[in-house]
């Protein structure tokens, strides 16, 4: 059986820091690689059977693909700006060049559909404020089903402020429900800000049997470079330690013929939502917000 939570390095393989595929995962469509390149590193990719986001998690580069040279400004860390990204498709060769290095992310899905090569400004990334109190989160929905055209795929980013807890209340989306739920397997790969004199954050997450979908059952520490696999069940909360801000990319994909993100809250704890219209506000939020729009690409 698969681990569900993938220790940072656990799944490194082929040149990528972490590669979770269809294949190494046990299900039939995301993918998600870390890529780590050194100044004036370069990595191509075949994309396959599958289209992909690439996103700059720290560092900039540019991407050449099907005709296309496109600059991707970046950023210098996950908490301290929105990112630009560029989307990739089926079928396709591109080749990512990083003349300072970084660490970047490649979201992927399985799909039928081959769309155009395009660059997603940071700019036209919206912003979210989800929750309220201590369950406040900034949602970057760089790749959501509302923000941005894909087959697919669907990946957000969520930053969480340390001491808070985010995916919560806990939901799930692994049964194909019209109008109410729709199956998507899911991907979390983590990041946590460091402490005073290079201490090491860490935060902790939850996955629990939805009595629906399957078995799946994690309680993980989990800390920079973490993943854990969402197949099925109750997902959340994503703890974030007092000290600590939480960092999570969301990469997600199904069979389902409508891209959307339709979920199911537990039952059990649905009802703190209606509690957030009481709480105040988190002054802590948002870490970041979009810039203004920039020049054509």
């Amino acid at each position: 059986m698969t681990p569900l939570h993938l220790p940072d390095g656990a799944a490194a393989r082929d040149g990528y820091r972490c590669r979770i595929d269809p294949e190494s995962a046990g299900w039939s469509y995301t993918s998600l690689r870390i890529l780590d390149l050194a100044p004036g590193g370069s990595h191509t990719l075949e994309t396959g059977d599958s289209e992909w986001i690439l996103l700059p998690l720290s560092g900039a580069a540019e991407v050449a693909c099907d005709g296309a040279r496109l600059r991707l400004h970046g950023r210098p860390d996950v908490f301290g700006a929105v990112s630009d990204f560029v989307y990739l498709p089926r079928d396709a060769t591109a080749r990512v060049d990083s003349a300072g290095g970084g660490r970047f992310a490649l979201c992927g899905a399985r799909c039928t559909s081959k769309l155009p090569v395009r660059y997603g400004p940071a700019s036209g990334v919206p912003v979210e404020i989800r929750g309220a109190g201590r369950a406040a989160r900034q949602v970057n929905n760089f790749a959501s089903a509302e923000a941005f055209e894909a087959d697919r795929l669907i990946a957000v980013e969520v930053l969480t402020p340390a001491g808070n807890w985010s995916s919560y209340p806990p939901h799930k989306h692994d049964e194909d429900r019209p109008g109410e739920e729709c199956r998507l397997e899911e991907v979390y790969w983590f990041a946590i800000g460091g402490g005073p004199h290079g201490s090491e954050g860490v935060g902790y997450h939850r996955v629990c049997p939805s009595g629906a979908g399957g078995p799946s059952d994690v309680l993980a520490e989990v800390r920079t470079g973490d993943a854990v696999l969402v197949p099925d069940g109750w997902h959340g909360p994503s703890m974030a330690a007092p000290g600590y801000p939480m960092y999570y990319l969301n990469v997600m994909a199904g069979p389902g013929t409508e891209r959307r993100w339709l979920i199911c809250d537990d039952p059990a704890h649905a009802w703190v939502r209606g509690t957030w219209a009481d709480e105040p506000a988190d002054p802590r939020l948002p870490f970041c917000t979009a810039p203004s729009p920039e020049g054509t690409h």
